[in-house]
């Protein structure tokens, strides 16, 4: 079955709530493809990151078609519709004992798993780190190289089909618990801080020149950035009210591992 008339088909069944045969073998193809890498809920094209809806509507199909069941894993049993990815040990990947991921989710080669989740649709590529108790949320997008800390949050998202997941771009660093939901990207080199929480509401405050610049929903390139507050004006008084600041720039110029050391020391960033 080809990728067009599987679109057409998942597209269709989840307008009109119509599951024949031919839809759930669309459904099953999606999602076996998710799991091993060769499509992806969001993609670069054309240097713009772009949602498959309908690979999307796949995942939301397949809940409706997959039936609840037990199933092992090690020591441990669970009661679900969608089971663990099975390691089969070629794929050249690190999982440490207690990292948990969906099937249909990706990882690629050269990747190390410690004690974490990974939901369905996420992908995770290259050569990045998930470290302790991190979760990569439904259909997030990790590139390579990325640095994951212990204990971050990225953000899931199924609905509305049309939503972009988080982006983390290639060679990025997040710290310790920061927090990116609600469709954030974070662009390549950005080193995050520990502890920032980024929505898509969120004010992102470049202070780095004589005047602020704004952002909202995206982290712009090679940017270092911390968690900060600004004063808002309450009926009740002023008050503090939560930030990202980005307070410098990651340099291009050197190897990407002494840049992110020297980064981390010179901007003094909690990781």
């Amino acid at each position: 079955m080809t990728t067009h008339t599987k679109a057409q088909l998942i597209h269709q069944a989840f307008l009109t709530n119509k599951i024949t045969p031919e839809v759930k073998q669309a459904v099953k193809e999606s999602l076996k493809a998710l799991d091993e890498g060769k499509a992806r809920i969001c993609e670069k094209r054309n240097g713009k990151w772009q949602v498959n809806d309908w690979l999307k509507s796949a995942i939301l199909l397949y809940f409706k078609i997959a039936k609840m069941q037990k199933f092992q894993s090690g020591d441990f049993n669970f009661f679900d519709k969608i089971p663990l990815k099975k390691w089969k040990g070629n794929e050249g990947v690190r999982v440490v004992p207690q990292a948990l991921v969906r099937y249909a989710s990706y990882v690629a080669k050269n990747t190390v798993l410690m004690p974490s989740y990974i939901n369905i649709g996420a992908y995770v590529d290259e050569g990045s780190l998930i470290d302790t108790w991190a979760t990569v949320g439904s259909c997030a997008q990790v590139g390579k190289n990325v640095h994951v800390s212990g204990g971050v949050g990225l953000g899931g998202v199924l609905e509305p089909i049309q939503a972009q997941p988080v982006i983390i771009e290639d060679h990025v660093f997040l710290g310790s618990r920061s927090i990116i939901v609600e469709g954030v990207q974070v662009c390549e080199n950005a080193i995050i801080g520990a502890g920032v929480v980024l929505t898509s509401s969120a004010r992102i405050l470049d202070v780095t020149q004589k005047k602020v610049k704004e952002y909202r929903g995206k982290i712009p390139k090679n940017s270092v950035v911390i968690p900060g507050a600004r004063s808002k004006k309450f009926p009740a008084g002023d008050y503090q009210v939560p930030c990202a600041l980005i307070i410098g720039k990651r340099s291009e110029k050197t190897d990407k591992k002494i840049s992110l050391n020297d980064c981390l020391r010179d901007f003094n960033v909690p990781v």
